[in-house]
């Protein structure tokens, strides 16, 4: 084994993506940087992270940063709570920790939003502590490179995992954790064929000899999501239009939305409707979109309706007014973009 984590570790320093959060071993960028890959791909988290470093380049300032901004910054990137809880971790680090990021797991681990798998990566990439990290792609790596067949949806398989990872003799806990989450995402891929011919995990690996790697990692089948209709109106006035922060607890909690109910509404429903925003003048069926969230789908037909005029002018809005200073999440950015082209 201490031949193939030597293979590994070379690999990776050879290897290794220029990626901007590995410019230094600063934990703060460590830690935002694992946060936003959580649930998107490095190629996408790049432009998303640089954004964020910009405007708020050290704990202090994101601690003191307006809930409005810190949404804004995070638009685009789903799962708007990581980033409150970003938030809440940055001001407990200026409370407790006088400012300085906790530089061991058992203190990482205590800050709001941080689980296992954030903590170990922090503690060993910034502080050489011996922690394992285990995400998809090493579960994956794991499981073919020792023809596995453990569940991997299952807590068990990735506790097995987990310690079997912590007892290898590895010298740099920062280069074999990040080589093996690299080698998962540009090696041994999830979808496609497997780079075996360059892995350098090869030599032992069990499903590379039987060339069954397509039957790795086994988990469990996806749940049917719950499907929901919603009819999205979008009002147009002078250029400008209707946006609201979402108020309901739960799904997209405090970020901005078009106006939209439940059901798929005629024409003519949606003309009552909109008559709360003031006098219609026409009304125009626009895209349909549907939005695809962990646990729902949101089956979405929208309207565009073009007004004489307004109750309240205050709540319409141009289109830089939302750009710069309204967090919309992806499921409404769609009809924000036919709005738009609407206008040209």
């Amino acid at each position: 084994m201490q031949e193939y984590i030597r293979n590994l570790e070379e690999w990776f320093l050879e290897n290794k993506r220029v990626l901007p959060w590995r410019n230094d071993k600063n934990p703060y960028h460590v830690w935002i940087s694992e946060v936003m890959l959580q649930q998107t791909r490095i190629e996408a988290v790049i432009s998303y992270y640089e954004r964020f470093m910009r405007a708020l380049p050290d704990i202090s300032s994101l601690a003191k940063v307006e809930d409005d901004q810190l949404l804004k910054l995070w638009e685009g990137l789903g799962y708007y709570n990581r980033a409150r809880n970003l938030k809440k971790a940055a001001v407990m680090i200026m409370d407790e920790y006088g400012g300085e990021f906790p530089n061991t797991y058992s203190e990482i681990i205590k800050l709001p939003g941080i689980g296992e798998y954030t903590a170990s990566a922090i503690s060993s990439i910034c502080f050489g502590e011996r922690q394992v990290t285990v995400d998809g792609n090493v579960m994956r790596v794991f499981t073919r490179f020792y023809n596995d067949f453990s569940n991997i949806s299952k807590d068990s398989t990735r506790k097995m995992i987990h310690d079997r990872l912590l007892s290898f003799p590895f010298l740099s806990p920062g280069n074999f954790n990040e080589g093996l989450m690299e080698l998962g995402e540009v090696i041994c891929l999830p979808n496609g064929i497997p780079k075996c011919d360059i892995c350098p995990l090869r030599g032992g690996c069990l499903s590379y000899k039987n060339n069954n790697y397509f039957m790795f990692p086994v988990k469990d089948e996806k749940k049917v999501k719950e499907e929901i209709e919603l009819t999205v109106i979008v009002p147009i006035w002078e250029k400008k239009t209707y946006v609201r922060k979402r108020k309901s607890p739960g799904l997209l909690h405090n970020l901005y939305e078009f106006y939209n109910v439940v059901g798929n509404k005629s024409a003519d429903e949606v003309c009552e409707l909109s008559k709360e925003f003031g006098r219609v003048k026409s009304i125009k069926t626009s895209i349909c979109y549907t939005h695809v969230f962990s646990h729902k789908k949101w089956k979405m037909q929208s309207y565009f309706v073009f007004l004489e005029s307004v109750i309240c002018q205050d709540m319409f809005f141009s289109v830089s007014d939302i750009e710069d200073n309204f967090a919309l999440p992806t499921a409404f950015s769609p009809f924000f973009y036919q709005f738009k082209e609407e206008l040209k």
